[in-house]
């Protein structure tokens, strides 16, 4: 049976952080540093600091883990469990080894490109594990590809009922047509929607006409209007398939270019220290 990551295996990840954090925070909670106040140069510190490095090595190496498939070890489930605990878990061990101090210096900017890391990593998460319920949902067995096809036989149907409802309504059904889109830029996909359709416009603007056409079309104004309905509610649902993909899209072009700018920061931060400091 299939399990959410934040359940996998009765929360053993889950068990495994909040061992984590415990620890970092009864550590840090006795801890008397020699001189001054608690900071990332004191044992503890170093000890927290070199913990929480390999944590964000670790949790870098998942993202090259994830696409050895076959590769023996845990299985992905279990990485990506540990990868969101462990995660989280982060948070506490970096904050504790700062000491709570934080300056204009490399060491403050790769504590904030970790916590935006993090962050953006929670989104995923949540999208990860909302998004694919929604998609299958609004596809309805279909696939986008099924329903564009579906729409460009929409398109040829309302053409050819267009015909006998004259020039205008023949050159609206005809603009609807060449002139809907599909996504667009990133703002756009996001959005799931076009508020300038020219296809809802035209749905508009044939019942209108509809309502003042003579008796003997009237048939043929019901027969388009049905097929520009079913044509503005797929499109309704391939603007949100869009949508949905673009928001499991594009987190990642922020999660890990940033989560390559923390390592830099890190190293940058390994190197202040120990050779600057």
């Amino acid at each position: 049976m299939h399990q959410s990551i934040l359940v996998f295996r009765n929360f053993r990840y889950l068990k495994w952080a909040a061992a984590v954090i415990a620890l970092s925070v009864v550590l840090y909670w006795f801890h008397e540093p020699a001189v001054g106040i608690p900071n990332g140069g004191t044992w503890l510190g170093y000890a927290l600091g070199g913990f929480g490095a390999i944590l964000i090595g670790w949790l870098m190496w998942f993202g090259i883990r994830k696409r050895r498939y076959g590769g023996g070890g845990a299985p992905v489930e279990d990485w990506l469990s540990a990868h969101v605990y462990l995660g989280l878990a982060l948070i506490f061990v970096a904050t504790l080894h700062t000491g709570f101090q934080f300056g204009w210096n490399v060491h403050t900017v790769a504590y904030v490109l970790m916590m935006i890391v993090i962050v953006s990593g929670v989104f995923g998460m949540f999208a990860y594990l909302r998004v694919p319920e929604l998609m299958t949902n609004n596809r309805r067995g279909t696939t986008l590809v099924q329903m564009m096809h579906e729409i460009s036989d929409l398109d040829a149907a309302c053409r050819e009922a267009a015909l006998a409802l004259g020039d205008e309504i023949n050159q609206i059904v005809l603009a609807a047509a060449q002139n809907t889109r599909i996504g667009g830029g990133v703002v756009r996909q996001l959005s799931g929607d076009d508020p300038a359709c020219p296809t809802r416009d035209a749905n508009s603007t044939v019942r209108h006409l509809a309502d003042h056409a003579p008796p003997g079309q009237a048939e043929g104004f019901r027969v388009l209007l049905g097929l520009l309905a079913r044509k503005e509610e797929l499109l309704a649902r391939a603007r949100r398939d869009v949508r949905y993909k673009a928001i499991l899209d594009i987190w990642l072009y922020f999660h890990v270019p940033l989560s390559f700018a923390l390592l830099g920061a890190l190293i940058a931060h390994i190197v202040a220290v120990f050779f600057y400091w």
